[in-house]
């Protein structure tokens, strides 16, 4: 095959069946004018993401379809079908990613890193920092490999199939934040004191690998903010810092300064706001169970396409938390009259000052972060609310207390 009938092989498929890895993860370095043979073709594992609804016998790749049918505009096959991975050639390289200094993710590590490379012949990377100490424990693991650079880092993303987090919410961010374009799938094992984005049981490792490894399995494409700080000398918008990734949220306060922040808002260049108060919190709906939320903000369901815009402890009674479309772009402006500089963060890391004059802009990032589910999106995020927040525990009311007079008539 060409390269070009491929290429519209997979549009087909994606336009067909829903979110192909194709055109997320296909490498596209092979000289189009050349014959190659499409498994050839493939340096990774390929899979196919598709709508799926439990229970439905029907067709099992709907998508919402806007009718203009005489007029009238509606929307048919909307559902609330959960995305599943399916793989279309076995996983062949898996990248390990622990939460330092715990004896005993150190452990389950060595036992996850043997059980892979015995039972399941892959090839398996960790950090340096965990092969050092996996050769300290034994030189049996020579054949773990890692990376020497920052510029093979880059690279991940052309050889690794597969992401496994052994911590909390924390060690997901690590992870998310090594990949600057498209992220292999994720399974993230709880191993933290709080967990969101970390549904499996390192006790039953073994189970959850193999079915993950087996495949179809529920996905969960948790979105990304793209975060860009232009500076006042800057001389147009496209002159830039380097562009930062956030999975949680981006965090812009007073720092150390005892004023309040002034900001001025922007959404696709429309004036939204001036925040006075102690700061504002772009948020993924990921994070909304993460600062947003001690902030005020609503939990999300983490597949919902949204920014949510949280003010920290504003000067306003009537300053209430927005959630704004995805295909926005905000702008947050530090005003020339403003007392002090505010201080931007991202995930909690990668502090920056922004002095007057100075912006920060905020979008939608093109290339999400696949986690794995134990059971699907819904289930896992609904889970993870109740058991990790406790989220409307109260003890049930007593059935022989007062009643309504009508009923007591009846009886």
């Amino acid at each position: 095959m060409q390269q070009n009938e491929l290429d519209k092989i997979f549009d087909e498929c994606c336009m067909k069946h829903g979110i192909c890895s194709h055109e997320v993860l296909r490498d596209r370095g092979s000289d189009s004018s050349s014959n190659v043979d499409r498994s050839k073709m493939m340096r990774k594992a390929s899979f196919k993401l598709s709508w799926w609804c439990k229970g439905e016998n029907g067709d099992q790749h709907k998508h919402d379809i806007v009718s203009f049918e005489k007029g009238n505009i509606t929307t048919a096959e909307r559902s609330s079908k959960q995305i599943s991975l399916k793989w279309e050639s076995d996983p062949q390289t898996v990248l390990i990613l622990t939460k330092p200094n715990s004896v005993s993710v150190r452990i389950l590590c060595a036992q996850m890193v043997r059980w892979l490379k015995e039972k399941k012949k892959l090839n398996i990377y960790v950090e340096p920092r965990v092969r050092a100490e996996l050769l300290t424990e034994s030189s049996d693991f020579n054949y773990v490999q890692t990376w020497k650079d920052d510029q093979e880092i880059l690279l991940l993303h052309t050889k690794v199939d597969l992401v496994i987090t052994l911590g909390g919410d924390g060690t997901v961010l690590w992870a998310a934040s090594m990949f600057k374009g498209p992220v292999p799938p994720i399974v993230p094992f709880s191993l933290g004191s709080l967990g969101f984005m970390t549904p499996f049981h390192s006790e039953h490792f073994k189970e959850c690998l193999d079915s993950v490894l087996r495949g179809p399995v529920s996905i969960t494409l948790r979105h990304r903010l793209l975060c860009r700080v232009i500076r006042d000398a800057a001389k147009n918008e496209y002159e830039t810092e380097e562009p930062i990734l956030v999975l949680n949220e981006v965090t812009i306060d007073r720092g150390i300064s005892s004023y309040l922040t002034n900001l001025e808002c922007y959404c696709d260049n429309s004036f939204v706001t001036c925040v006075q108060g102690d700061g504002l919190i772009l948020s993924t709906t990921s994070g909304s169970t993460a600062y947003s939320l001690a902030a005020g903000g609503s939990m999300v369901h983490p597949q919902v396409p949204g920014i949510l815009f949280t003010p920290i402890c504003p000067h306003s009674l009537s300053f209430r938390p927005l959630i704004l479309p995805e295909h926005v772009t905000l702008r947050i402006v530090v005003p020339f009259n403003s007392r002090s500089p505010a201080w931007a963060s991202f995930d909690g890391k990668d502090r920056k000052q922004l002095a007057a004059g100075d912006a920060l802009l905020c979008s939608m990032a093109p290339c999400p972060v696949p986690t794995a589910c134990q059971v699907d999106s819904t289930s896992d995020f609904l889970s993870s609310i109740q058991d990790g927040l406790h989220w409307n525990l109260r003890k049930t009311q007593s059935f022989d207390g007062p009643r309504e007079l009508q009923d007591i008539i009846q009886i």
